[in-house]
């Protein structure tokens, strides 16, 4: 799961909103109340989303969306006024009072998009001669191992993971690294 930043100028509020999310089953979670603190967060992580205010202490969420790194979403948390001054494309809104029940359901949401869309860069791109023949170790070891075929081994290779929530060349050294203990 991508990490959420949430960015409030109190503090405290944001810390309740970390609670709220905490008991939706939300774990990833970092609180602060600068945009500066979120920027160097967001910058660390490996995408994510920020969800914030309208305003906080050192920045306004336009300024701060413009510094995010291109694999963070934000979620702009403000009056329905604020959020009809609100005209960036790409920025995700909810009125206040926030429900949790809302909140979560629109993480979900968010989290769910840039999986897809993570998942839709990497079929995008061709395997290099390293990640294919670490794959292909694999698979020789498997078939040697445990006497399967190459498509049985791919397919065992595939499975673990798609479980796993990896892609084939983690996998793959994994089996490789587990074998070598």
């Amino acid at each position: 799961m991508s990490q959420i930043i949430i960015a409030f100028p109190r503090l405290e509020d944001a810390k309740k909103i970390k609670n709220v999310l905490n008991r939706n089953g939300y774990d990833d979670i970092l609180a602060c109340n600068s945009a500066s603190q979120a920027i160097a967060a967001a910058n660390e992580s490996d995408g994510g989303i920020v969800l914030c205010g309208y305003r906080l202490a050192d920045m306004q969420y336009s300024e701060l969306y413009g510094y995010l790194p291109r694999d963070c979403q934000m979620l702009l948390i403000a009056s329905p006024a604020r959020l009809s001054e609100c005209s960036i494309t790409g920025i995700m809104c909810l009125p206040q009072p926030v429900r949790a029940h809302e909140l979560s359901a629109t993480l979900h949401t968010m989290m769910e998009a840039a999986r897809a869309r993570r998942g839709k860069e990497r079929r995008g791109r061709r395997r290099s001669e390293r990640e294919q023949k670490i794959i292909d170790d694999a698979k020789a070891l498997l078939m040697e191992r445990n006497h399967l075929s190459e498509s049985e081994a791919h397919k065992y290779i595939q499975k673990l993971s798609m479980d796993g929530g990896n892609n084939l060349v983690e996998t793959a050294e994994m089996i490789l690294a587990f074998d070598q203990e």
